[in-house]
């Protein structure tokens, strides 16, 4: 009888003892299946990062057999670099304008195909269009849209009086005709995410809205929709921003920074400076700078917007 006594009192330990053991070979297996992705990660993310850290540094130029550690020298000729200077500030006008248009545009066309009835197969593949087509391959369609002279944008123009600017070649319009290219080629990509938004929004909302006096579409948008597609807007405000800032195709096929740098961005001088001049320690520091002003926009984004964000 005592036997017995001692043996259940002993159970809770060994149960537990049990679990422990479990929990841990449940960890060994999981950190075996991760282990390659986080290889990868190590390999490919985390190294290079610590590379161009470290080179940033340094004077280090390709060909060359040896470099010397500079210290901040890099990054004080940064500060007095009116290249750099320009290229942050034509960058900085982009993304204020095709991050936001874009979003607009994509949440109206997603709000438009939601509410059709039919062929929302065909509206989501035509919007869509432009984020599966190759940029450097539709380069060509947009500088025969903008030329000066057959281009039919300055052709339409001319019907209606007006005189149509050189859109690629004057340094006043430049960076409005690639903000235009980016929103055409962002609207799509954001458009199916908001329909994704959309489509996880319970019915039964907008019924009880309605019970509620909200009859118009306004109404429903404002109590219902806008609030419910907080988690959807603020990753699309993610990634509209770091794609904005990430332009490079259309500036290197269509104006090479031009005319007089007016078209430069950030990502087309670490290019030139890398690659070009072959500076890979002064292209190095403006990378580094280049990836602290995505971290430090994709945390005040969710600083800022994650308290205004419901989560259903």
């Amino acid at each position: 009888m005592d036997s017995l006594v001692l043996d259940r009192s002993a159970m809770p330990s060994l149960s537990r003892k049990g679990a422990r053991l479990a929990q841990r070979r449940e960890a060994r297996i999981a950190m075996a299946l991760s282990a390659p992705a986080l290889l990868l990660i190590f390999c490919f993310i985390i190294l290079p990062t610590i590379a161009v850290i470290v080179l940033g540094f340094t004077d280090f130029e390709l060909g060359y057999g040896s470099f010397n550690f500079v210290g901040f020298e890099n990054y004080a000729e940064l500060l007095n670099d009116r290249t750099f200077r320009k290229s942050l500030w034509n960058t900085t006008v982009y993304a204020a304008i095709v991050a936001p248009a874009s979003m607009a545009l994509g949440l109206a066309i997603a709000l438009l195909i939601e509410s059709e009835g039919w062929g929302k197969s065909l509206f989501r593949t035509a919007y869509f269009l432009p984020v599966a087509s190759l940029l450097v391959a539709m380069a060509t369609v947009w500088q025969y849209l903008f030329h000066p002279t057959i281009g039919p944008i300055n052709a339409m123009l001319d019907m209606i009086g007006i005189q149509g600017p050189n859109w690629l070649g004057a340094s006043k319009t430049v960076m409005t005709s690639l903000s235009i290219i980016g929103i055409w080629q962002s609207t799509g990509f954001n458009m199916v995410l908001f329909l994704a938004g959309l489509s996880a929004i319970p019915r039964e909302l907008y019924q009880a809205a309605e019970v509620d006096c909200a009859r118009s579409a306004l109404s429903r948008f404002r109590l219902v929709t806008w609030p419910m597609l907080g988690p959807t807007t603020l990753f699309v405000t993610t990634i509209s921003t770091i794609n904005a800032v990430k332009v490079f195709e259309t500036v290197k096929t269509l104006t090479e920074g031009g005319p007089n740098k007016a078209s430069e961005v950030l990502l087309f001088t670490i290019y030139q400076e890398g690659f070009v001049f072959l500076r890979v320690g002064y292209a190095s520091a403006m990378t580094v700078i280049f990836l602290a002003i995505l971290v430090s926009l994709m945390f005040l984004q969710y600083r800022v917007m994650d308290r205004k964000v419901h989560y259903a």
